[in-house]
């Protein structure tokens, strides 16, 4: 498997810039037309949502594509100008996203019903182009089938799964007016990005806290500012709001150091106004004691209105995620089979030399020159080898990966050589 998939999406890009990558039909039909000239492309999928467009192709084994390069040139734009924004997964990554795209579970809204059908659209729209091939037309069957069994086996409370959005509208329950404000979030996973992008909504100037890694450039919502994690101290005492969203096990922001933020106020290093603290967090970034300075309003998942829905959220993932490791497990079980492709090719070829062997009486009473002889030979055994190829492909797509493996291994001990066969043969 050579599986890639490019795309945008509204956790990295505004839609000023998601609309670049838009496809109409129209659009997304001369594109394929243009993939489809490409010999190392083996097959296209074009999803394009008013939140995404992703780009799905299956590659020739050891093909290697510049991405970025190959879908900027589709929109004719410059790659240099939006690489930034551009995300791509390979093999199993891209799987796994696609099961969970399908679900409903990387939406804006977790768990909406829409891109479903967008999803099984947007195969049905590459089949009518003749752009699939067997990978995705598998890949994408499979992961629209298992979005729907999430579908009718866990009930998504959509307003649960925005525990952000919650928070923002609990401020402002309470008076607080965001717009203007200066924020600082603490995180750009998940959570982190809906964080800052329900901040910036309201108005509020949003800074998002990043950490270098080697593997390549941290996306963060487009509109936020960036400081590095480590320099988050030093800017907290400008922030009317301090948001900590991470999924890391260790504490963000401890009562110790932030009291040394404020060294030299007039207030004994507390804040000189008042300031917030949310932590969206769990297990907590922030440490509950912060809450004893003055001027420093707390607030973590216990003390939010949302906490029982977000143990209900959580619940509900853990659902989801149950229903869809299986199914995705399923798909790379299949995948797996189809690394005895060349063994069922041989089993085809050696069936077809055992039936030709068999069949050199009867011709040798046909009034056949030998040239007409040797031609009706190679037309037998290629004629049985379809016959049997047939039989095994279908039996690879239908039954269990075990059966196929166990029926494979019995073939080979009876065909694996035709010499043997016709040894014993009296």
């Amino acid at each position: 498997m050579n599986l890639k998939m490019i795309g945008i999406d509204f956790t990295s890009a505004a839609i000023t810039v998601r609309q670049c990558f838009s496809f109409t039909r129209n659009g997304m039909a001369a594109a394929m037309e243009q993939l489809k000239q490409k010999k190392e492309i083996r097959g296209c999928v074009l999803i394009s949502t008013c939140n995404r467009m992703e780009l799905w192709l299956s590659l020739r084994e050891e093909t290697k594509l510049a991405l970025p390069e190959l879908l900027c040139s589709l929109k004719g734009l410059s790659v240099q100008a939006y690489r930034k924004y551009l995300v791509w997964r390979e093999n199993e990554e891209a799987v796994n996203h696609l099961f969970y795209l399908s679900a409903g579970m990387k939406s804006q809204i977790v768990g909406e019903d829409q891109i479903l059908t967008q999803v099984g659209e947007a195969l049905i729209f590459a089949r009518q182009q003749e752009c699939t091939d067997r990978i995705l037309e598998v890949l994408f069957r499979m992961a629209v089938t298992a979005g729907k069994q999430v579908k009718s086996c866990v009930t998504m409370d959509k307003a649960n799964f925005s525990a952000a959005h919650q928070a923002v509208d609990f401020l402002k329950g309470k008076g607080n007016v965001l717009s203007g404000k200066k924020c600082l979030v603490i995180g750009n996973g998940e959570m982190g990005k809906l964080t800052a992008q329900a901040l910036m909504e309201e108005g509020a100037d949003v800074t998002v806290t990043v950490r270098q890694y080697k593997s390549g450039m941290v996306q963060i919502p487009q509109g936020a500012k960036r400081i590095d994690y480590g320099e988050r101290y030093q800017y907290i005492p400008a922030c009317d709001l301090i948001v900590s969203a991470t999924a890391s096990p260790n504490v963000t922001i401890t009562r110790e150091m932030l009291q040394k933020c404020f060294a030299g106020d007039d207030n004994e290093n507390t804040p000189a106004r008042q300031q917030i603290y949310v932590d969206l967090a769990v297990p907590r970034d922030i440490e509950t004691c912060i809450a004893e300075m003055e001027n420093v309003e707390y607030y973590d998942m216990d003390s939010l209105p949302i906490r029982a829905q977000s143990q209900e959220m959580r619940n509900q993932y853990r659902q989801a995620e149950e229903i869809l490791a299986e199914e995705i497990h399923k798909f790379l079980v299949w995948q797996e089979c189809r690394d005895l492709v060349p063994r069922i090719q041989r089993i085809g070829m050696e069936t077809a030399e055992e039936l030709v062997w068999r069949m050199e009486k009867p011709f040798g009473e046909l009034c056949l020159s030998g040239v007409e002889k040797e031609s009706l030979r190679q037309q037998l055994k290629i004629t049985a080898a379809k016959v049997v190829d047939k039989l095994l492909f279908e039996l690879r797509d239908q039954a269990e990966p075990e059966t196929l493996q166990k029926t494979v291994e019995i073939m080979e001990q009876v065909y694996g050589n035709p010499t043997e066969i016709q040894d014993c043969e009296t």
